[in-house]
């Protein structure tokens, strides 16, 4: 069900019935049957989806997605999400989202090249035109941003490229980074603390997760835990984040990390040590099941959609305060936001100033937020929907869409 037809939604905000009938949809729905020979005997072919949300603020964003269990509601459901992050941060972009279904971990680089260039050749329109603007996510990275803007020549094309051919100084951990200044400011906020000390668990050591905690532990927090997809490492004396990224690059998981503990993934989630916890790897991981378990006093969203509706009510009843996904995990598609600009312009955007705009946009937001969750008594999500919900509502009233 799309979040614009939830009911808990409508308690809070006035969508018009003619701006619901638009939202509870995506514009558009493209499906592609992506065919390519690997050598004279192999034949791979895999579906693919392009979403379009909503576009009503600007072309449709979001990043590529490879992965075995990806589907086109899936997709749906992260492009949606896209139109509400952009919303909230007010980023003039739309919401968008695009997913090959194949399972990354068994492809060679040669076979992933081969099908990103023919995922370009069915979609070449929608791309060359600025209508989709994509960007890395689970199973793409900046080597494959680089193969489609080779296949396009438009910087503009396309986010997340390697600087070396225009991209942004600071794209890479700009999520990452977002998500911790998340943590610091909301902190800061609700506990009047400073971060220095304080006990952080963070579920996925991924692109994401790896920068959040990088970020956090330079400002003296203790990131006691980490998991990745294989297992989760804890010492209650905190990890040396740098330390851990030397051995990840060596090893390729974090099991076996000296002077630490192998705990597992859930285990992570309920530890009773942590003041924050950052659920940074897939969905719905907090759940009817896991979240009456959860002792965090703050959980920020690294990844998209981690938190059911169940868990979402039960961590609001034990008064678990919660920066919600289209919040803390903006920073991509700020940094995403930035690229663009400099692209298209020609410009040079320094990485100092990549930092102060992703802080500066996601303390704006966090504040509007908060301050009408405080008026409102409506949790930080709810907050966050109301918000960037009205900003499309205003769009669209604006562009004569309603």
């Amino acid at each position: 069900m799309s979040i614009f037809e939830s009911p808990s939604l409508e308690k809070f905000i006035n969508i018009p019935a003619n701006a619901r009938e638009i939202l509870r949809k995506p514009e558009k729905r493209i499906t592609i049957n992506i065919g390519v020979w690997f050598d004279s005997k192999k034949l791979t072919v895999c579906e693919g989806y392009i979403v379009y949300h909503n576009t009503v603020r600007g072309p449709a964003k979001g990043g590529i997605r490879i992965a075995a269990d990806v589907t086109l509601e899936e997709t749906m459901d992260l492009a949606e999400r896209m139109t509400l992050k952009t919303a909230l941060t007010g980023i003039p972009f739309g919401g968008g989202k695009s997913g090959i279904c194949l399972d990354n971990k068994n492809l060679t680089p040669y076979e992933k090249k081969e099908i990103i260039k023919e995922y370009v050749h069915l979609i070449r329109n929608e791309l060359t035109s600025g209508n989709y603007i994509p960007a890395p996510d689970i199973g793409t990275g900046p080597r494959e941003m680089a193969i489609i803007y080779g296949e396009l020549h438009i910087p503009e094309c396309v986010t997340g490229k390697p600087i070396s051919i225009g991209g942004l100084p600071g794209r890479k951990e700009a999520t990452g980074y977002g998500v911790a200044m998340s943590a610091i400011h909301a902190y800061n906020k609700y506990f009047k603390k400073d971060i220095k000390d304080v006990k952080v668990a963070v579920q996925g050591f991924g692109n994401v997760g790896s920068w959040a905690a990088g970020f956090l532990f330079e400002r003296g927090a203790k990131i006691v835990a980490v998991s990745d997809f294989y297992s989760g490492i804890y010492n209650k004396e905190g990890l040396d984040i740098k330390k851990l990224n030397e051995y990840l690059k060596e090893k390729g998981k974090v099991e076996g990390f000296p002077v630490a503990d192998k705990i597992s993934n859930e285990e992570l989630l309920c530890l009773s040590d942590i003041e924050i916890l950052i659920p940074a790897a897939v969905e719905r991981v907090i759940n009817e099941k896991t979240a009456p378990k959860i002792k965090a006093k703050l959980i920020v969203e690294g990844a998209n959609g981690p938190t059911t509706p169940d868990g979402d009510k039960i961590l609001d009843e034990k008064g678990i305060i919660v920066v919600p996904d289209i919040l803390a995990n903006s920073g991509g598609v700020i940094g995403s936001y930035i690229e663009w600009k400099s692209s298209k312009s020609g410009s040079i955007t320094p990485v100092s100033e990549v930092y102060k705009s992703i802080s500066d946009l996601i303390i704006h937001s966090f504040e509007r937020v908060s301050d009408l969750a405080q008026k409102e008594k409506l949790t930080n999500r709810n907050a966050s929907l109301v918000l960037a919900t009205q900003e499309v509502i205003n769009a669209m009233n604006e562009r004569g869409w309603i």
